[in-house]
């Protein structure tokens, strides 16, 4: 008595081997395409292969060949899109060199990171991509002799493998640009100072400023959440203090949309009032008027950069660490001027 409410079985190799009318070494040779099987043959073994909906256990042919054709991404938050963009780098590059990519969002927590990190381990990737919270991902998947690449931000230091961008190069520049047209009171709104990211783009800011014989203030360098609404508030009241910045640069897009509604919500106009720069580039930020000058990362190409530097460490597992530090595009658009008496 067949029973109804079984769960279908998903078809076997030896079902493709019964169906082709051959032995089962001969229809792995035929599937794998590795070792000899007669054209005929297997296109048989295709042919019965499509029939059945059979699909091949790829971990087990993994752990057979001892390598593993998938590789990890743990990343902070994909519903920023500067996440989704480099995973998307990372896909591309990994599905040219023959791997699946297996993304985790650890949503910004350091306890699923760790906890997604040990899911990787126990899948048997063959590497790791991680947008790292802390020194303990990293530190973790080298105790398990998994290739590891740090990519954004690092915790490793000479330890790990990293892909970077030029935050410090990249954030002198619009300092720099600020500065050649007079202005003096520059402030920096930032989420976070203690990150490779947020750390290189304010010594970007004070490089510049020491440059020019000027000071890093107490009072102009701003830290907010990562929130328009936090940076919005912020803003507000960094620019009604009596002796407010002619300029200011955003360390990042978030932050920039919320200096820029602060500025509508004061009836300041831009740039003839306040100069504005911001690190990372939106799209918004060229639809406004005036648009909003700004440091272009080329986010795919880091994913992608990333990846194949993930490559060339599980190629060479035991090579010197390497840091690539990949550089980012200045948008001079109409968000800056000089300053003007504004008491």
């Amino acid at each position: 008595m067949n029973d109804r409410n079984a769960i279908p079985r998903r078809p076997t190799i030896d079902d493709v081997a019964k169906l082709a009318g051959v032995s089962r070494s001969t229809t792995a040779r035929a599937l794998s395409g590795s070792g000899y099987a007669a054209a005929d043959v297997r296109d048989r073994v295709l042919s019965a292969a499509e029939q059945l909906g059979y699909v091949a256990d790829s971990l087990a042919g993994s752990l057979r060949s001892r390598k593993s054709t998938s590789v990890g991404v743990l990343v902070s938050n994909m519903r920023d899109p500067f996440y989704a963009a480099l995973a998307a780098g990372i896909g591309q590059r990994a599905q040219a060199a023959g791997y699946t990519m297996i993304v985790i969002d650890d949503r910004e927590s350091t306890a699923e990171e760790m906890k997604a990190a040990r899911v990787f381990v126990g899948m048997r990737v063959g590497g790791v991509i991680v947008t790292p919270l802390s020194k303990d991902v990293g530190e973790y998947f080298r105790s398990q002799h998994i290739p590891v690449v740090e990519v954004d931000r690092t915790f490793g230091v000479d330890a790990t493998d990293a892909v970077l961008i030029d935050n410090v190069g990249a954030s002198r520049r619009l300092l720099d640009l600020l500065i050649g047209l007079g202005h003096r009171r520059i402030a920096l709104l930032t989420d976070e100072l203690y990150w490779t990211t947020g750390a290189g783009r304010f010594r970007g800011y004070s490089d510049a400023l020491a440059a020019a014989g000027l000071e890093v203030q107490e009072d102009l360098v701003v830290s907010v959440a990562l929130d328009v609404e936090a940076a919005r508030a912020s803003s507000v009241e960094l620019l009604t203090q009596p002796d407010r910045p002619t300029a200011v640069f955003a360390a990042n897009s978030l932050l920039t949309e919320g200096l820029w509604r602060a500025t509508a919500d004061l009836g300041l106009r831009v740039p003839e009032d306040l100069s504005i720069v911001a690190f990372d580039d939106a799209p918004w930020m060229s639809m406004v008027s005036p648009g909003v000058t700004a440091v272009s990362q080329d986010i795919v190409g880091l994913g992608e950069a990333s990846m194949t530097r993930l490559l060339a460490r599980m190629s060479d597992p035991s090579g010197p660490r390497e840091t690539i530090v990949v550089n980012a595009q200045l948008l001079a658009r109409g968000s800056t001027a000089p300053p003007r008496d504004h008491s």
